[in-house]
């Protein structure tokens, strides 16, 4: 873009003009003196904030250095927009760059606001090279030239940018003391040492899902959900990626009524999630999945908070068949057990949790629409139309 096209103040810079790619290398990561170790997996989409990070003594191979206020930018899949600023010296993964602003041409407060940008992450997906894990090579990256503003109009939208990030960073502040507060009312109701508990097998009738044959298309695209573990993303279901017929269910599936607690028990998700999910509407399901019609002992909200909190020792008893697909067998999901309590005590169990669940979900919201308006400033004010 020719300078004369620009907006008064801006002007075009090569991005080894704009940053430097700090590639200070460790190979034995345990050796390396530091606390901290960050992986891509620690990195939030469309965030800057670090709040997760592991040890160095639990990765091998090498990594990267970095120092507080570098950016740690993922170059492997950018289309995850994973970019954080270091709080703290540490390590980090080889998948990563390690940037540091150049004060000449860019604010260090303002170069990770501008690589959060469309602008910036667009023309980042589009140089990744690969099919599987595209990533950006550096030597292609520092010839990529950019538009930026004035020293003094970065400061401006560096400041305004601190806001909503602040605003943004309050939400998730709420969201997670509200899971905490969930977390430890969990603890205390079903750990505490109720005298009256019964078994999983008998908090209600389980039952077992199918398939229908594929190759008949009568028995698909109906209007009753069939629930895989594909579907079983959210802790309400009303709806499954795929439906099928009434003779569909007939002649391969089992159709269970609305509150039905869904549980995967074979797949490789139970690697490391155990997901437990309650039904919305009537549905149908498959045969990696097993089906609880809760008694009236039992409230079905109640039976699905308990085997929310119980994923944990559930992915402790999974196993792994002779090709490797992990599963729950049916000994070791009876295996627990669930406390006896009356249906007003469950009542107001759920009321609390459901409270706090709220509270996440319209903090959420509020976070959502905070991003929303930091997202029109820097992509709509900021950086489109450059060309004016």
């Amino acid at each position: 873009m020719p300078d004369n096209k620009l907006k008064p103040g801006w002007k075009i810079w090569r991005f080894d003009q704009i940053a430097t790619n700090v590639n200070v290398r460790i190979d034995k990561p345990s050796e390396s003196g530091m606390e901290h170790y960050v992986g891509l997996e620690h990195l939030d989409p469309d965030s800057l904030r670090i709040r997760r990070w592991g040890s160095p003594d639990d990765v091998e191979a090498t990594k990267l250095v970095f120092k507080k206020g570098d950016i740690i930018f993922g170059r492997r899949r950018a289309y995850q927009r994973k970019l954080g600023v270091a709080e703290f010296d540490g390590i980090c993964s080889a998948h990563a760059m390690v940037l540091r602003a150049k004060p000449d041409v860019v604010l260090p407060e303002f170069l990770p606001f501008f690589m959060q940008s469309d602008l910036f992450m667009n023309r980042a997906v589009e140089i990744s090279v690969g099919s599987l894990s595209p990533t950006i090579n550096w030597k292609t990256l520092v010839v990529q030239e950019f538009a930026l503003p004035s020293l003094e109009e970065q400061r401006k939208a560096a400041e305004a940018l601190e806001l909503f990030d602040e605003q943004s960073g309050a939400f998730e502040s709420l969201i997670a003391t509200a899971r905490q507060l969930q977390r430890a009312l969990s603890i205390d109701h079903f750990d505490a040492d109720h005298p009256n508990r019964v078994s999983v097998a008998n908090v209600g009738t389980w039952h077992s899902g199918g398939t229908p044959a594929r190759g008949n298309p009568s028995y698909w695209g109906g209007s009753i959900p069939w629930i895989s573990p594909k579907d079983m993303k959210a802790a309400e279901l009303g709806s499954a990626t795929e439906t099928v017929t009434p003779s569909g269910v007939e002649a391969g599936s089992k159709l269970m009524p609305a509150d039905t607690i869904m549980i995967v028990v074979r797949g490789m998700i139970l690697a490391h999630t155990f997901p437990v999910a309650r039904t919305l509407v009537p549905a149908a399901f498959n045969q990696d999945m097993k089906a609880l019609v809760v008694s009236d002992s039992f409230r079905p909200k109640y039976i699905q908070y308990w085997f929310e909190h119980s994923a944990e020792r559930y992915l402790q008893l999974v196993s792994a068949s002779s090709h490797g697909t992990k599963r729950l067998e049916s000994d070791k999901l009876f295996s627990l057990s669930v406390p006896a309590v009356s249906l007003d005590e469950q009542d107001e169990f759920i009321a609390q949790i459901d409270a706090l669940r709220q509270a996440c979900h319209q903090a959420e919201q509020r976070r959502q629409d905070a991003l929303a308006v930091k997202r029109a400033f820097l992509n709509g004010r900021l950086f489109s139309e450059v060309g004016e």
